[in-house]
């Protein structure tokens, strides 16, 4: 049989496979139909994942300038016959395309309905299978509605707005000590928990070494930190050393509503949910900590307000409290105030400074993130952009860093001359904000200060200025000096506000003036394990420390320990630590095995 006669009777099997426009009943699988309920619609579609709604759909429209023949939508468009069927337009039938066989018979062609877009609210249907379609919806369900409260998302899509303090929510053992946005979201919380358990090495391998010492058993830990899948692992690791934990959230916008539900259906008493108002924020951390029957004897706190709520509400706990466990830059430094009083009631490990947390969180992590969190909040484009960054500490640095790279034109504050040194030397200009702030595009505050961009600089920015901050706390940017009447917010998407002056100029604010990176994106997973492996070896250092060793003072973590957190992570890369002989080690006066470096080394 030849070629040409294959090709023709497989293009008229092709033919009579594909439905008539009379075929497309509103039953018909082809067809778009508002029954279905389990499809969604476009317009959901485009408010959460419109790349996805995008690619999921094949259109060919054979419409040119002037030409209004409807497009295709079928999944087989590329397969209608070429070899042995010729097209030619009738023109009595007002521009219809029909087939003419080589039989000469002639084939009407399929009319396809035009695609309906968002706001002919039509839905639409890629003609699934039974369980394909309960798959799909499931799927849809998933990726559009639980994951909203992601800190990746752009949009709440819940139409559940009642607070979840006036819910009564128990997981599926009945047990009901928690509060959070949505218990249903557990599975998805879970996953995204093993996501993070991949790139968490050092943890995953602190719970198995010592998971039969128990080293925590009896550790009473109560949280706040950022609650986010990286935090689950922390939080699931203490437990599997032997800790209880009570948890709550540092941030109002950083807590992911799934991972906060995993941990709840998992037994952790968790109160945190995603634009908790600041009344709820503070009631949560009251939650954690008055307990009838639970007593808290460490505190593992991110910004101190967790301390700071403690030492008002109920200090007679610091008499059973062992010790305090500090990861950021603001706590820290309430900590050393309240040491300098002589208020500091229990010894205090500062995480922040250890080598491991400031030269790998601070630098590394912000130095992703910043890109991340501006581009999923605003789309910007670097290339070109003038930007200032007030302050140039490891934040400050890994911020710079990454602007740099794509091609921003980057000025830097910096009160303190050796760190202005370095920006010079690492070909940034230094500026007073003053000084440029008419012309640049975006301002980024990373120095752990308050009132570093006032109203005064507000006024005086540019049209579309976006406005955010990479500290901990909300306080650098006076955001309560724009809550005026003459000056109008605008809504745009979740953690995304317009300003709006009275002549029209306008400002883009992000997360509220609030820690942009956990607000409005998400923070990699490998150099939180950093952090994390550093934060569980503080609470079994001071938890397990015999008395004396630790006085009512703010300490760092043993050298030692930083080398031991970088070491457990060095087998990711395949790295291969060089061991001095006994002559190198004598010659340098070290042990062999650490620590390397004294204590005044800067790294």
């Amino acid at each position: 049989m030849s070629v040409q006669v294959v090709a023709a009777k497989m293009a008229e099997v092709e033919l009579k496979d594909v439905p008539t426009g009379k075929d497309l009943s509103a039953g018909s699988p082809m067809s778009p139909t508002s029954e279905d309920k389990s499809l969604p619609k476009i317009d959901s579609f485009a408010a959460g994942s419109s790349g996805s709604a995008a690619a999921s759909l094949t259109v060919e429209s054979s419409a040119k300038a002037g030409d209004s023949s409807p497009g295709l939508l079928t999944p087989n468009a590329a397969k209608l016959p070429q070899a042995s069927a010729m097209k030619r337009t009738d023109p009595q039938q007002n521009g219809g395309e029909a087939f003419v066989n080589r039989d000469g018979t002639v084939a009407e062609a399929p009319r396809m309905k035009k695609i309906q877009f968002a706001e002919q609210k039509q839905e639409f249907n890629k003609r699934p299978s039974k369980i394909g379609r309960r798959s799909l919806s499931r799927s849809i369900s998933q990726s559009s509605t639980d994951s909203y409260s992601s800190a990746a998302s752009y949009t709440d899509s819940s139409d559940d707005e009642t607070s979840p303090r006036d819910k009564q929510q128990k997981n599926s053992k009945g047990n009901g000590d928690f509060c959070i946005k949505n218990i249903k979201q557990a599975d998805f919380g879970r996953r995204e928990i093993e996501i993070a358990e991949q790139e968490m090495p050092a943890l995953m391998a602190l719970r198995k070494r010592a998971q039969g010492e128990k080293p925590l058993a009896g550790a009473k830990v109560v949280g706040c930190t950022h609650i986010t899948a990286q935090t689950a692992v922390l939080m699931e690791t203490l437990s599997a050393l032997g800790a209880q934990c009570r948890w709550a959230a540092c941030n109002i916008y950083s807590t992911q509503n799934e991972v906060a539900a995993a941990l709840a259906e998992g037994g952790f008493s968790v109160f945190a949910w995603k634009g908790e108002s600041e009344d709820d924020f503070w009631w949560c951390i009251d939650r954690c900590v008055n307990v009838e029957g639970w007593q808290p004897n460490m505190i593992l706190d991110d910004g101190g307000d967790l301390t700071h709520w403690i030492y008002k509400k109920y200090p007679s706990m610091f008499k059973k409290i062992k010790g305090i466990v500090e990861e950021s830059v603001t706590g820290v430094h309430r900590l050393y105030q309240l040491s300098k009083a002589g208020k500091l009631c229990v010894p205090a490990m500062n995480v922040n400074d250890s080598v491991t947390k400031q030269k790998f969180d601070n630098l590394y992590c912000c130095r992703e993130s910043i890109l991340d969190g501006l581009k999923r909040t605003t789309d910007v484009m670097f290339g070109g952009k003038q930007v200032v960054v007030c302050g140039y500490g490891e934040v400050g640095k890994g911020c710079c860093a990454a602007l740099k790279a794509m091609g921003s034109i980057v000025y830097v504050t910096e009160i303190d001359p050796i760190c202005a040194l370095q920006a010079c030397m690492d070909g940034f200009r230094l500026v007073k904000l003053n000084e440029v702030i008419r012309q640049v595009d975006i301002v980024i505050t990373c120095t752990g200060n308050k009132n570093v961009v006032v109203r005064e600089h507000l006024d005086r920015m540019k049209n579309g200025c976006i406005v955010c901050n990479m500290g901990h706390s909300n306080t650098e940017i006076d955001v309560a000096s724009l809550r005026t009447p003459e000056l109008t917010w605008e809504r745009v998407r979740s953690q995304v506000d317009h300003v709006i002056w009275p002549d029209g100029k306008r400002i883009v604010l992000l997360a509220e003036g609030r820690l942009l990176n956990l607000s409005c994106s998400t923070v990699p997973t490998f150099v939180l394990s950093i952090t994390a492996t550093t934060q569980a070896l503080a609470l079994i250092e001071l938890y397990n420390a015999p008395e004396g060793r630790y006085k009512q003072d703010v300490y760092l973590l043993p050298k030692k320990m930083d080398e031991y957190v970088a070491s457990l992570h060095l087998p990711t890369f395949d790295a291969h630590l060089t061991e001095l002989t006994d002559e190198q080690a004598k010659y340098l006066g070290l042990n062999k095995n650490g620590p390397f470096k004294p204590n005044y080394y800067r790294y």
